[in-house]
């Protein structure tokens, strides 16, 4: 196998930097009409027919032969078996893992608060997890615990009462890894069915998959357009697009970690996005060179190769203020700051899923066991989006109690609020509150 890199050169101070910036972060996430169609058709059937449409979709689209949807249910009994066929090394990792995954996002969960102002009034938010969650987990070989860990771990902590697990078995093939993991993480329910269908089934319900009120986790494009679709009948997390690695560095790192960290997205899948930017000149040269020398030993080389020369670049600037500038206006999903002092530059960063400070932090510990949520947002939108967290499995409800006097004193300001809308019924609401205008 021959794999080699033309991996793009960038230069902010070239006039056309920010446009060839753009056509380098573009990425279109629609689905065609084609995938969009077959979405809409699969959702139509499991709406209708429930646990048989589950069955005839998990036959044809995965190969499992399955004679009802008995087939395709794991029980409690199963996770735990999955823990005694892995080996112990593996459990270990899971475990340790787990653990500080979870001891981060405890540190998330919010209560509920009050607080009572002078004239009695009581004002303030109560927060409640969400009933039931359900996780989407890709399934077969191209299968990932981590997700697992990553998504379930938070519901648990924010309380929710289950957690279902949807994985596709594509020819029955099961990852011991992913069903030890859901166990370690308390996952409730486990259905062996995959794609469209089963976003449907968690969205709608089945006689057997129960309705959720919101869907995490990651899938292929038809279980992200099945996503969308859904959205408003539940919850979701993300319509998440590629990985993506932004590793700004000072020059006095390691040229071969920083080649290695680039290559640890770009290995995802062809799309993902690795770039590095740097005021050093030479060094960029020098991680060129390494990219070069390590690729031929990557067990994905063709698919790194894909990614770096399609999506991937070195992107040389003016200095580390410039750098940071460049950073922020692309808002990546995983962020290295590899320098020598990253706390001074930290508080200029506005935009990023999650940051990796310091040579030492490599992203792929966020990933796996570093403790945040490795549910990041990706395609820019960490402009406005944040990692998936415990505060994504809890909702807010406003608290109002009005004392006698509060509800006077408030009335006459909704009144007039009222009467300037014309909503009378509103304005007289109130004021039949209002101190010695009762019945008015």
């Amino acid at each position: 196998m021959t794999v080699s890199t033309a991996i793009a050169r960038l230069n902010a101070a070239d006039p056309d930097f920010a446009r060839h910036l753009d056509h380098l972060l573009s990425w279109e996430s629609v689905s065609d009409d084609a995938v969009n169609q077959r979405v809409l058709d699969i959702i139509k059937s499991v709406r209708e027919r429930g646990d048989a449409a589950l069955v005839e979709f998990t036959q044809r689209f995965d190969g499992v032969d399955a004679k009802s949807i008995d087939d395709l249910i794991l029980g409690r009994e199963r996770l735990e078996l999955a823990l005694t066929r892995i080996s112990a090394a593996q459990r270990e990792a899971l475990e340790t893992a787990a653990n500080r995954v979870r001891s981060y996002h405890e540190r998330q969960k919010q209560d509920s608060w009050q607080y009572t102002e002078a004239d009695g009034t009581v004002l303030g938010q109560k927060v409640t997890p969400l009933d039931r969650a359900g996780l989407y987990v890709p399934g077969g070989k191209a299968s990932y615990p981590s997700s697992v860990l990553m998504n379930a771990i938070p519901a648990k902590v924010a309380g929710v009462g289950e957690v279902v697990m949807v994985v596709p078995t594509p020819r029955g093939e099961i990852n011991e890894l992913v069903l030890a993991a859901a166990c370690i993480a308390g996952v409730d329910r486990v259905f062996t069915v995959g794609g469209a269908q089963a976003v449907a089934a968690l969205a709608y319900g089945t006689e057997s998959v129960p309705q959720v009120d919101k869907i995490v986790g990651p899938g292929n494009i038809y279980v992200a357009t099945a996503k969308r679709h859904v959205f408003g009948q539940v919850g979701i997390d993300m319509i998440a697009g590629p990985s993506e690695i932004l590793v700004v560095c000072d020059g006095q790192t390691d040229p071969g970690w920083i080649a290695m960290d680039l290559f640890s997205q770009a290995e995802h899948d062809e799309d993902a996005q690795a770039i590095l930017v740097s005021p050093d000149a030479a060094f960029l040269d020098r991680v060129a060179a390494s990219i070069d020398k390590l690729l031929p030993t990557m067990e994905r080389a063709e698919i790194i190769e894909k990614s770096i020369n399609g999506r991937g670049a070195l992107i040389q600037v003016r200095d580390m203020q410039q750098a940071i500038e460049v950073a922020n206006r692309i808002a990546p999903e995983h962020l290295e700051l590899s320098v020598a002092d990253p706390q001074a530059w930290l508080p200029q960063i506005r935009h990023a899923g999650a940051i990796f400070m310091g040579r030492h932090t490599s992203e792929a510990l966020g990933d796996y066991c570093a403790g945040p949520n490795h549910v990041l947002p990706t395609s820019g939108t960490a402009r406005f989006s944040s990692p998936l967290g415990v505060y994504d499995f809890q909702k807010r409800s406003s608290i109002i109690f009005c004392s006698e006097q509060g509800a006077s004193e408030l009335g006459h300001t909704a009144s007039v609020l009222a009467r300037g809308e014309s909503l009378t019924a509103h304005a007289r609401s109130a004021e039949y509150r209002i101190l010695n205008e009762k019945g008015n």
